[in-house]
């Protein structure tokens, strides 16, 4: 399927011009990338994003960073939901269409509302819910000033203790770098992933814009 972004942050999304780290084929990866393929497939995916055998690459680096993002993701005490809105936002804030794609999938696996996707690339306002409407802010602020202000910090409070607070700044701050890595090396989303994307939008958009008019409206 065709790329196509309806969906895109200001300065639209950031890439390099052409791919700069290739993931080593099938037959050249290791038992850790091949367990991993086979756990991708348990959540429902034909293959491995290429973000894992591209990092694997730096193997004195792969395996550490690989058993940290997993007490984040899929292993963090955040719900799913929270967590993959999270990274969403951040991916829209890092304009990392690569992450963006893979997390809208997982999202929704997640049971986050095609609504809500499409709201985490717009003001927090728009989130009436205000455990929502404070992580987006949360995310926004770390990732424009690297520091969540007092007002944010107490409506975090309402809602999440200090592990999860931790936890809240850790998975920005993750996936802020994993952005970097991705945008920096050309990572393009895998065609089963880029399918499911395209398919997402052409179902979620025309369905949700007048109410995420009406939210907007309201918000303002």
């Amino acid at each position: 399927m065709a790329r196509h972004d309806p969906l895109q942050p200001d300065r639209g999304w950031a890439q390099a011009s052409t791919p700069r780290l290739r993931p080593p084929p099938p037959r050249r990866r290791g038992l850790v990338l091949r367990t991993l393929a086979l756990v991708s497939r348990r959540w429902g995916r034909a293959d491995l994003p290429d973000l894992f055998p591209v990092i694997s690459l730096h193997r004195g680096l792969f395996l550490p960073w690989l058993w940290f993002a997993s007490r984040l993701m899929p292993f963090g005490r955040l719900p799913a939901s929270a967590r993959e809105m999270l990274i969403l936002r951040t991916a829209w804030n890092c304009r990392c269409r690569y992450e963006w794609g893979q997390h809208v999938d997982l999202a929704l696996a997640a049971g986050v509302s095609d609504m809500d996707i499409l709201c985490t690339t717009l003001a927090p306002s728009t989130f009436t819910d205000p455990m929502q409407r404070s992580l987006m802010q949360a995310c926004d602020e770390l990732c424009l000033n690297d520091v969540i202000t007092d007002t944010v910090w107490h409506a975090l409070e309402q809602h999440w203790d200090e592990t999860r607070l931790i936890e809240i700044t850790m998975l920005v701050g993750h996936y802020r770098m994993l952005a970097s890595v991705i945008n920096s090396a050309g990572l393009v989303l895998e065609a089963p992933t880029e399918f499911r994307l395209q398919a997402f939008y052409q179902r979620a958009i025309p369905a949700n814009v007048q109410a995420s008019n009406t939210r907007l409206r309201d918000a303002g």
